[in-house]
């Protein structure tokens, strides 16, 4: 069989098989000797790295209070080595404005090497450690070393494979963890989805194995709770800000306000979500 055809046969029977091996895989078996990697660089193999519901670039390329909403009810999916995807709903963010914002790691626009991604292009990969044990994500957005933190997701898919990575990640006897507990926090989502400092600086609108994908139940504003940020110590009038979003009535979520939302309750808004 002509080598074309023997690739498009491959990918083919790939797309239609969700139990097939990973690409990585399939460019192992089909590498040509010699040093001959064309087949890495061929455009069937791009075709399939390419994800068609993928979130393009222009979609992060928001001021950051509007970006932090505009997550709420997307998809975040992961894919792991094994080919394995896992999918969580965005149902909690934090925005952090950078520069005057004093709760921010780029407060004052002072730049780092831990920061860096914050001032790369909007949909840029920020992931720092806390604890010297546990990893949180961001995406960079428009303004100066401004970014959002992803604090929950709802997960849809893998739960599988979540409880696994957790139940690695976790010290102390083991426990079962519910569905909502399984991504209910910032740390708990790295765990879960198997996010290090590797995916710092990554471009979520490009790489093959951390994107975002459009939801297909995104929330109403009278949805959206708007409340204080969590964890933020003594920041002065930044600690009181309302900068942290969260769908209301989802049980994932990490931490509910439940003032905030009796007065939203007050004022005739209904949930929906």
């Amino acid at each position: 069989m002509p080598r074309k055809r023997k690739l498009l046969a491959q990918l083919s029977a790939l797309q239609s098989n969700p139990s097939s091996p990973s690409l990585d895989a399939l460019e192992k078996v089909n590498a040509v000797p010699d040093g001959d990697d064309s087949s890495k660089s061929s455009k069937y193999f791009a075709i399939e790295k390419k994800n068609s519901s993928q979130l393009e670039a222009d979609f992060f390329n928001q001021p950051c209070i509007s970006l932090a909403k505009s997550f709420l009810g997307q998809i975040l999916v992961r894919k792991l080595p094994d080919g394995r995807e896992l999918w969580g709903r965005i149902v909690e963010t934090e925005a952090y404005l950078g520069g005057e914002d004093e709760a921010s790691h780029s407060k004052g626009g002072k730049q780092t090497q831990r920061n860096a991604a914050m001032f790369m292009k909007p949909g840029t990969l920020y992931v720092y450690q806390i604890y010297g044990m546990y990893f949180c994500i961001n995406v960079s957005s428009q303004g100066e070393g401004a970014a959002v933190l992803l604090r929950s997701l709802e997960p849809l898919r893998g739960l599988d494979a979540m409880r696994e990575l957790r139940s690695a990640a976790r010290k102390g006897p083991p426990r079962v963890l519910r569905d909502w507990q399984l991504c209910n926090g910032p740390s708990k989502l790295c765990q879960a989805l198997g996010i290090d400092k590797t995916f710092d600086q990554r471009d979520l609108a490009q790489d093959a194995a951390i994107w975002m994908a459009p939801g297909s139940d995104l929330p109403g504003e009278q949805d959206v709770v708007a409340t204080t940020r969590i964890g933020i110590g003594n920041r002065g009038e930044w600690a009181l800000k309302p900068l942290r979003f969260y769908l209301r009535g989802n049980k994932s979520v990490s931490v509910v306000d439940k003032k905030t939302e009796k007065e939203m309750a007050a004022m005739g808004h209904s949930s929906g979500s």
